[in-house]
């Protein structure tokens, strides 16, 4: 078989659909989309399906401890239905050659979940995979020792998580004083970036789409989007807001002149200080100098069937 021919095999979803005689759930109750009682919602639709399943409920300080006791197991199955956090530790956990994964939407943001599944509750996700799932091949990225499957933003951007989580837990005088030091780096620190090997170049924030969600490349391309933002000012960073958040009406935000799109398997960010970033809805802060890359098939999910084709409808 050709390289390419390769590239395709490995990132095709199956036809054929996976064993699952051994299953185990690991269930964070104290997440933030996770309703009372829904270890036994769990168990019941399982049974329903005809699907026994070993379902752990692991409090935060526990869950971590909970998938590696999971995953040891050596299941055919992983369903995690939890926070972000906890879905991209499951999906690292397991990896290309581990358990087939499932993280259903039981957080805030629910990156991932909603990535592979679409936006709609946990419960509809898992009658429908386990009906009718097959495995799909994730590929990821990863910035110095932190994966991502969705997307990660590197620069002063990503400093208003911080304002954000403040707000999303009712802590008002620590969401602004975060808002006003995001507000004070803006424009403050400049990132620098190589792609590729090639020469280095500046911006406001890199950010960094896997072909799961990216639009402007096909899932099954092996590669990263790169999109260097480089707004001049607040006006140009309120213009290239607008058109993130408007872009059904305004046209694709990657047409702004602050915005230079391209693709890479590697890459490597520098600044003058620690670098803020935001990994897969997560913060986490990176050294001054980091390494990034492509993982391609970075671990197989249980997902819906593929849509058929337009000339099949």
């Amino acid at each position: 078989m050709s390289p390419q021919g390769e590239v395709a095999a490995r990132s095709a979803v199956s036809a054929v659909g996976p064993r699952l005689d051994r299953i185990e759930v690991v269930i964070n109750p104290a997440s933030g989309g996770v309703a009372p009682g829904a270890a036994e919602q769990m168990q019941a639709l399982l049974a329903e399906a005809g699907r026994a399943a070993n379902v752990v409920e692991a409090p935060p300080e526990k869950v971590d401890a909970a998938l590696s006791a999971a995953v040891a197991a050596r299941p055919d199955l992983l369903i995690v239905l939890a926070g972000d956090g906890t879905a991209r530790a499951a999906a690292s956990l397991c990896g290309p050659s581990g358990p087939l994964v499932a993280p259903l939407a039981g957080g805030t943001m629910n990156m991932l979940p909603y990535a592979i599944y679409g936006r709609r509750p946990w419960q509809e996700a898992l009658v429908e995979i386990l009906d009718r799932g097959v495995e799909k091949r994730i590929g990821g990225g990863r910035v110095g020792e932190h994966t991502f499957y969705v997307a990660a933003i590197l620069g002063a951007p990503a400093l208003w998580a911080h304002a954000r989580e403040a707000v999303r837990e009712g802590q008002l005088r620590n969401a602004v004083t975060n808002a006003r030091y995001a507000y004070r780096r803006a424009f403050s620190t400049r990132l620098q970036y190589s792609l590729d090997g090639q020469p280095r170049r500046s911006a406001e924030a890199l950010n960094l789409m896997c072909p799961l969600v990216s639009r402007a490349m096909r899932e099954e391309e092996q590669a990263l989007e790169a999109d260097a933002l480089d707004p001049h000012g607040a006006g140009e960073a309120f213009r290239l807001g607008f058109r993130a958040l408007l872009s059904e009406f305004y046209g694709d935000w990657r047409d702004d002149p602050a915005v230079t799109a391209r693709r890479c398997v590697s890459a490597r960010a520098w600044a003058a200080s620690h670098i803020p970033c935001l990994i897969d809805g997560e913060s986490v802060r990176l050294p001054r100098s980091v390494e990034i890359a492509y993982i391609p098939g970075a671990f197989r999910a249980l997902a819906p069937p593929p849509a058929p084709a337009a000339a099949d409808r």
